[in-house]
């Protein structure tokens, strides 16, 4: 053999021994040093993990009657991420489903988008890498076709799962106390890492808004892990292993379904019968709250709208017209997030300030029709005066001369535009005490604050609003001026005044301030907390609506206690004279027209009437009351904005309120012996009361 030959040879035998060494030591690392890692691979070669939802809790009154609850549906869903990995982006495969599903694929294709700027509903919102659900009513034969073929439809699922669903027990809503669910977010989802998500379950969808929102966490409940065996196709053989869910608590509100029911339709009938006269009456909320401990029996708000509106998507219609000022901006509770001038119904708080201020409770005070506050004359309503009277008085017939009084007196021992260094603002400084101005600390999100307006707050308004208002002082208002030369001609006026002067808290300020109008802004909450405290003798109560989390089985998982309700400072002899005032305006004062033929003998009421003047808009009526007057137990309240007066439009709403809860007028009472439950409901397995 040819030497060079037997050298290659050699060498070919060196390189193959070389590499058979190699691929052995190759083979004995794979099987023996990463074995375990190798089998768990080629386990989940055949085996997919499913991420099995946890039913979400339901919300229930105070009697275990369902507000919130659970509906079965199939829901179909399809992953956008394995659609975008195919060839044709999915479009094939989103052309079957749609012809399945009896839509278009130009409509899938809107359902599966994702919502961003620019991009119009529906669209998803949620993230991009979870089911996204196009169906939650699918016919159970085209569910069945989807399952048992999948080759036609990779990245589609149809799975039975829970749908929200709204029963609205003795019509009781409570639309933007309950809240709404919406799909996670991607950056929430990047925020929690190691949450398992599922697509359309209560996993993935989160509450937004109201209750769904506030106690998220306990209603969301935890989601189980089925492993099943898939063959090449992606057909499931069998399940591998499965970890149930955790099903989430039931919610147990202190909403009574019967007076939110009642609630809803007295202010319903108050708006309707408004416009009737010839007023707007746009908006409006009604609150009804246990003065003992806070509890929140009824929370309406209006304009409202349907809940299950945001169940299998929402267009863009009807996401612009719950945002948008057209339909009155549904999404915004009135009660807990609108602010209104108060107007009389505020002067509980000035009559504890004018004693705290040192004027005798039981003093005599003039009430002339008009009170000069500094050069002008600030009228009564309707011009009318009533002769001298006491402050019980005052209340009863809302005389407004007496507080411009007190509050002018006090303004001017401050050191009037010209404040001395610690001014004492006693009406100001009594409004805080009285919870205006702050948060309830009710367990609802985005509740806003109101305002109590006082100097440090007119100057950083007139450094905001001082460029706007230089210019109208030197341009005018032209396009006002084509159609009304008077207004235009005011608006000058009051805006060379801002601009030059607009951070002096002058003496029509602390007037208008003392009854409730001006710059004061209140929510219908905290007037109905304020009310709770006269009533209560002065314990200024937290309001709740979550009473406690049950599970499934009947099991409290925790009780949800109000916290400690501050005092207060207010003498109980000056809360006692205050009340006496109070009983007397439904009998002979400015609420007694709407509470004629009224059975006070079984329930006597108590209570403020309010007309809020807001400028170009007509007044915004109030009623504030509490009842029995003799033993409190409830403060009812209702708002209508652009309604009227107090005695003609919530007046005449808070007593349809009573005749329900108590039984009177031939009604069936809401209310057994007067009472609220004082134990949790029973409840049965899907979290309904039996």
């Amino acid at each position: 053999m040819n030497p060079r030959t037997h050298f290659r040879l050699v060498v070919l035998y060196v390189l193959v021994g070389a590499l058979l060494l190699v691929l052995m030591g190759r083979l004995w690392t794979m099987q023996v040093l990463d074995g375990a890692h190798y089998r768990q691979v080629a386990a989940q070669n055949r085996t997919r993990d499913i991420v099995v939802p946890a039913v979400r809790g339901a919300i229930l009154d105070s009697s275990g009657r369902a507000l919130v609850r659970n509906r079965t549906a199939l829901v179909v869903s399809v992953d956008r991420t394995t659609m975008m990995r195919r060839k044709d982006r999915g479009k094939a495969v989103i052309a079957r489903l749609a012809a399945l599903l009896g839509t278009t694929p130009d409509e899938l294709n809107k359902r599966i988008r994702l919502c961003g700027p620019g991009i119009k509903r529906p669209c998803w919102p949620g993230s991009p890498y979870q089911p996204i659900p196009v169906d939650d009513r699918v016919d159970p034969k085209r569910a069945l076709q989807i399952m048992e073929r999948q080759e036609e439809f990779p990245g589609v699922t149809a799975q039975v799962q829970a749908v929200r669903e709204y029963p609205k027990p003795e019509g009781a809503g409570a639309v933007q106390a309950l809240g709404y669910l919406q799909p996670i977010t991607q950056e929430e989802l990047d925020k929690r890492k190691g949450l398992r998500v599922t697509g359309y379950s209560g996993v993935d969808l989160i509450g937004r808004d109201g209750l769904e929102a506030s106690y998220d966490a306990d209603l969301r409940g935890e989601p189980g892990l089925r492993r099943v065996l898939v063959d090449s196709q992606g057909r499931v053989t069998g399940t591998a292993s499965e970890q149930p869910p955790v099903p989430g608590g039931n919610l147990v509100t202190s909403i009574d379904a019967g007076i939110q029911g009642a609630a809803e339709k007295a202010l319903d009938n108050a708006m309707k019968a408004a416009r009737g006269r010839g007023d707007k009456a746009d908006a409006g909320a009604a609150v009804v709250m246990d003065v003992t401990d806070g509890r929140v029996v009824a929370l309406a708000s209006r304009p409202t709208y349907d809940l299950g509106i945001w169940t299998g998507g929402i267009s863009q219609d009807e996401y612009d017209a719950l945002l948008g000022k057209k339909r009155g901006e549904p999404l915004i509770s009135r009660a807990t997030q609108g602010q209104f001038a108060p107007a009389s119904t505020f002067k509980v708080s000035s009559v504890a300030a004018a004693v705290a201020d040192g004027y005798p409770l039981k003093g005599i005070y003039p009430c002339p029709g008009s009170y000069n506050v500094g050069s002008r004359a600030f009228r009564n309503f309707e011009g009318q005066g009533h002769g001298p009277m006491n402050l019980h008085r005052a209340l009863v017939v809302s005389c407004d001369t007496i507080f411009y009084k007190f509050a002018y007196e006090a303004w001017l021992r401050d050191g009037g535009t010209k404040p001395r260094k610690n001014p004492k603002d006693p009406m100001v400084d009594m409004a805080r005490k009285w919870g205006f101005g702050t948060r309830t600390g009710i367990d609802l999100p985005s509740e806003t604050p109101g305002r109590i307006p006082d100097r440090a707050w007119k100057r950083a308004y007139w450094e905001a609003t001082r460029k706007a208002d230089c210019k109208g002082a030197k341009q005018g208002y032209p396009e006002i001026a084509k159609t009304d030369p008077g207004r235009a001609a005011y608006l000058k006026a009051i805006a060379a005044e801002n601009c030059a002067e607009g951070y002096v808290w002058r003496a029509g300020d602390a007037a208008n301030f003392s009854v409730g109008q001006g710059d004061v802004l209140v929510t219908p909450l905290q007037l109905t907390r304020a009310y709770a405290a006269v009533a209560n003798g002065g314990r200024l109560v937290v309001p709740r609506v979550g009473l406690a989390v049950v599970n499934a089985d009947g099991k409290v998982v925790r009780r949800i206690d109000p916290p400690p309700a501050p005092r207060l400072p207010v003498e109980p002899q000056v809360l006692k004279y205050i009340r006496g005032g109070l009983a007397a305006v439904t009998t002979s004062g400015t609420a007694a027209g709407a509470f004629g033929g009224f059975d006070f003998k079984k329930v006597a009421v108590a209570g403020k009437t309010g007309t809020a003047e807001v400028w170009g808009k007509k007044d915004t009526s109030w009623f504030a009351s509490y009842a029995p007057a003799d033993k409190p137990r409830f403060a009812v309240v209702v708002m209508v904005s652009q309604g009227g007066t107090g005695g003609s439009t919530a007046a005449p709403a808070v007593r349809e309120i009573y005749e329900a809860m108590y039984g009177l007028n031939g009604k069936k009472p809401a209310l057994k012996d007067g009472r609220l439950p004082e134990q949790l409901p029973p409840l049965r397995q899907d979290g309904d009361s039996p």
